[in-house]
């Protein structure tokens, strides 16, 4: 009876959170997207169509 519990017990807390590998791949793929994320805004167009836009909002008329 106590080892059908105690494996109930065990195999219901087996899968709770990430471990290190995963952590590791989840810090790696999130360091990845910001790479790819800080590529696409610092470049040529969308540099200019922020500054176009701040612009245009920077010159309306009230």
């Amino acid at each position: 009876m106590f080892g059908r519990w105690w494996a109930r017990v065990r195999a219901a807390g087996a899968d709770r959170g990430m471990s290190t590998a995963e952590y590791a791949v989840g810090t790696l793929a999130a360091c990845a997207f910001a790479a790819v994320l800080y590529k696409v805004v610092t470049s040529g167009p969308v540099v200019a169509a922020l500054r176009s836009l701040v612009q245009r909002a920077l010159d309306v008329h009230f």
